[in-house]
C-alpha cells in the first residue's frame, strides 16, 4: 500500500511538471539597449533575446519616440545563428524618451508580448 501510494505521487508530480512546461511561454532575458536605461549616444539596433526559439514570420519590433510617434524600422530579423535573438536595425534618434513594443511566436505557437524603455540624452 506505500509503495502504491509512493509511485502515485511521484507519476502525479512527472505529469504536474510536464504539463506546466508545455504551457511555458517564451520570455524576454535580456534586451540591448537595457531596459529603462539612460544613454549617452543613440543605439544602433535592438538586440532581444529569448529563452525560447522565435517563429521568424510572427515576430515583430515596433519603436515608439518621444512625441509617441511610431518610428518606422527598416526590418525585424531572427537571428539565423541564434533563434532566440531578434534584432532590428535603428535610424538615428535624437534625444528623448523611447519604447520598445516587441511580439513574438515561439515554435508552440504561442505569442507573447512586451514592452522596454530607454532614454537618448
Amino acid at each position: 500500500m506505500f509503495i502504491q501510494r509512493v509511485l502515485a505521487t511521484a507519476i502525479l508530480a512527472l505529469a504536474s511538471a510536464a504539463t506546466s512546461s508545455a504551457f511555458a511561454h517564451a520570455t524576454l532575458q535580456s534586451s540591448d539597449p537595457k531596459a529603462g536605461s539612460t544613454l549617452a549616444t543613440a543605439p544602433k539596433q535592438v538586440r532581444l533575446k529569448f529563452n525560447e526559439t522565435l517563429e521568424p514570420a510572427f515576430s515583430k519590433i515596433r519603436l515608439t519616440g518621444p512625441q509617441n510617434n511610431e518610428i518606422p524600422l527598416p526590418a525585424t530579423a531572427v537571428d539565423k545563428a541564434d533563434p532566440t535573438v531578434m534584432t532590428a536595425p535603428l535610424p538615428a534618434l535624437s534625444s528623448g524618451a523611447y519604447r520598445i513594443q516587441w511580439s513574438a511566436m515561439t515554435h508552440d505557437g504561442h505569442k507573447v508580448k512586451g514592452e522596454v524603455t530607454f532614454k537618448v540624452k
